[in-house]
């Protein structure tokens, strides 16, 4: 018995089902099954060409999307269904990850109740974007990999309300076939958290939702409109006697409702007719004691349940107006500002280019961090003439070190120092609005060896893209005189992602010269100061972002881990820069002495030299603690879906600089047998060091700064020692000896 069905259902909608299909089939799964209950000679034929990889149900051209959903599922054998519609897609390697989370939770669930639906995470592809991010990854995070009553998760209805993001237990379909099965998608997919026992959440990309043009698609009807209605009509009986369901269904249904109404430019006889109706069901479904949200939003639950059309209408025109009129004062504002910031900055170019004053800035103006910063302390070193001034938003320029001159971007000052300094060091970019300057020199340092597609190489890859000004980007990199380098991949992958005139400086990452400059008591001190006891092994989780997930999320169950790896075992946690301060997920955990939150801590390079080992997925950091020669696991849970939807420029399952886990229990073993440090783990790290840190060797910044800041030629500058004349900084072992 396959531990999934995929059900893929519906007609051939405008060829989707093809591009589905060949997903399917490019990657097989062993233990999973695909049946296709195709509507109409198109989608039959196109699924027959996929036989015997499928069985195929062909059903009539007519044939609802409930009754195919039916049909396939009569034909499945799997102890899960996870309905996928034609339109639709299925990210590279979801079913795996789908049959791999079901497989934990056969058959009773950790209460010895049975979970009957999975919850999953999707991406919403357009006719106009691909891709992006939805907003359920917060939600699913918050839930965690226990599984749940729905009583107690009430706020899991707050979900898209998708089939295709729950995999359903087959024995609870069975059960519950007839409720289920409807052409209203979304009834469908709240109706099946409402009938399960407990449910459970996998916090990954795992369903690929396609919204059709609308112009594409026949009109709406009235009824079509009322059938919204009528949707949570039939919903909020089935949480009647439970309240927090049922309050969460009203909040729900109500913003649905407000939004139609304000939303669709509807016939007045249409409109009047469905705020009545919609005004009845508010009233008739209203939570005692239920409070109205406060501002404008209770304003129009009010109006909603008074049924005060007029009213209604009354006060969205005053809302546009007023909407319309506090645009313009912010639009007059924002020009004045502009005009005036402009002429200051125009004023300040004209200025002579001050040859001693240079600026650092770095990811985003957060501080004094990365390359620019150990460019910085060896610029003071060896030219003290240079001023230097760091650019600094102003939420962290209290963090500063003490004595640090330094800019807030917008001011005047910020504006007048990017006009006359000779120098402007970098390591993402700087405004587009600066000028080039003939005399100046503008310094890229970049902040990591590039695995993920980067620059102009993201343009195959949009939900990477999103945002993104290729035009702006060009021009920006224009305006490089300097690209820094750790390693010949970077400099042949910056070459084509930022195709430029710049000179690339093949000198090695400034900021990893820590690692062969530190000594045993710089470890010892790192250690110390995170609060490591000694002897303790000492392991750096540091995952990278994902353009497909809203936020943060341990991608391991942090708590169980630590208590598999046993009391020896300390557990550094880093979440990427890109969320701030959103590791939510860690609250509770950071005042256990295995676990410890070190998201906020600076610089990185003291946690990497406090690590007795690295544990990441697709993160630059194992490019620069491979330098220290330290065992290096890649946690891989979703490979293939970061590899398809950002790019990549290698193969990181074939080059990986040590042992590499698909799964938590595979991470667990991997330490747990010591395979994390034997002699397999140290040949692969050891290629992989070869190849990543070709020009690292403790005086990357020194050749920097002769050659840029001092003008020294190449054949001045110390030559980059050989890989094995190199010594890294004692381990906590060797420090501790």
């Amino acid at each position: 018995m396959p531990q999934l069905s995929v059900i893929v259902y519906g007609p051939n909608a405008q060829g989707h089902l093809t591009e589905l299909l060949d997903s399917l089939e490019a990657r097989p799964l062993p233990d999973a099954e695909v049946i296709v209950a195709a509507v109409g000679d198109w989608a039959r034929e196109t699924a027959e060409r996929h036989a015997p990889e499928t069985v195929v149900v062909p059903l009539p051209e007519d044939t609802g999307d409930a009754a195919a959903r039916a049909a396939g599922a009569a034909r499945a054998s799997g102890r899960w269904l996870h309905f996928v519609h034609s339109k639709d897609g299925l990210p590279a390697g979801a079913p795996r990850l789908i049959a791999e989370r079901t497989a934990e939770l056969d058959d009773t669930g950790t209460t010895g109740t049975p979970v009957d639906v999975l919850l999953l995470d999707h991406v919403t592809t357009t006719w106009q974007t691909s891709a992006a991010p939805s907003r359920d990854g917060r939600l699913l995070a918050g839930a965690g990999r226990a599984d749940l009553a729905l009583d107690d998760a009430a706020d899991l209805l707050r979900l898209t309300p998708l089939l295709g993001t729950r995999a359903l237990r087959t024995a609870f379909w069975r059960a519950h076939e007839e409720q289920l099965t409807t052409d209203d998608e979304p009834y469908a997919a709240h109706a099946a958290l409402l009938h399960a026992g407990r449910v459970a959440c996998l916090n990954q990309a795992a369903y690929e939702n396609r919204v059709l043009r609308p112009e594409s698609q026949p009109p709406l009807t009235p009824e079509d409109r009322f059938a919204l209605i009528d949707r949570y009509e039939s919903l909020l009986p089935l949480a009647r006697d439970r309240r927090a369901a049922r309050t969460v269904l009203y909040d729900l249904m109500v913003r649905d409702l407000v939004r139609t109404f304000a939303g669709e430019n509807l016939p007045d006889a249409v409109a009047r007719e469905f705020f009545r109706r919609a005004s009845l069901a508010a009233v008739r479904w209203r939570p005692e004691g239920h409070q109205r949200p406060a501002g404008i939003e209770g304003v129009r639950h009010a109006l909603l349940e008074e049924g005060a059309y007029t009213k209604y209408r009354a006060f969205q025109a005053a809302n546009r107006s007023r909407r319309a009129a506090k645009k313009a004062v912010r639009t007059r504002k924002r020009q004045v500002g502009a005009k005036l910031r402009d002429q200051q900055y125009r004023r300040a170019l004209s200025r002579p280019v001050d040859p001693n004053l240079a600026v650092f800035a770095a990811y985003w103006e957060r501080g004094v961090s990365c390359n620019p910063a150990a460019i910085a302390a060896k610029l003071a070193e060896l030219a003290p003439h240079i001023h230097r001034v760091w650019v600094v938003n102003k939420e962290n320029a209290a963090l500063l070190p003490p004595g640090t001159d330094h800019v807030i971007p917008g001011t005047r000052r910020y504006w007048e120092t990017l006009a006359t300094a000779k120098y402007l060091v970098n390591n993402v970019n700087f405004p587009n609005a600066v000028v080039k300057r003939p005399e100046a020199i503008h310094l890229q340092t970049h902040h990591g060896t590039p695995l993920k597609r980067m620059g102009l190489d993201q343009m195959e890859h949009p939900a990477a893209a999103k945002g993104l000004d290729f035009a702006a980007l060009l021009a920006r990199i224009d305006k490089w005189d300097y690209s820094v380098s750790a390693n010949s991949h970077s400099t042949r992958m910056w070459e084509r992602a930022y195709p430029a005139r710049y000179t690339s400086l093949d000198h090695g990452y400034p900021r990893n010269d820590v690692f062969y400059t530190a000594t045993a008591a710089d470890v010892r001190a790192a250690r110390a100061r995170l609060g490591i006891p000694p002897g303790r092994t000492a392991v750096l989780y540091a995952p990278t972002h994902r353009d497909y997930e809203a936020g943060f999320t341990p991608r391991l169950d942090l708590a169980a881990l630590a208590d598999r790896l046993g009391e020896d075992t300390v557990l550094l946690v880093r979440a990427h820069y890109f969320y701030g301060g959103a590791a939510s997920p860690l609250t509770g955990l950071r005042r256990s002495g295995r676990i410890i939150d070190v998201s906020s801590y600076d610089p990185v390079e003291e946690l990497c030299l406090a690590a007795d080992a690295l544990v990441t997925d697709y993160s630059s950091i194992m490019f620069d603690y491979a330098n220290l020669d330290r065992p290096i696991v890649v946690y891989a849970d979703d490979w293939e879906t970061y590899r398809t939807t950002r790019g990549v420029y290698f193969d990181l399952m074939a080059e990986a600089p040590g042992r590499v886990a698909r799964t938590q229990e595979e991470l667990a073993e991997i330490f747990l047998s010591g395979a994390w440090r034997d002699e397999g783990a140290a040949k692969a790290r050891a290629a992989f060091r070869r190849r990543f840190c070709e020009y690292d060797d403790g005086r990357a910044a020194e050749r920097v700064v002769r050659r840029v800041f001092l003008g020294e030629p190449e054949e001045a500058l110390p030559p980059v020692l050989p890989l094995d004349e190199r010594t890294p900084a004692p381990t906590p072992e060797e420090a501790t000896a």
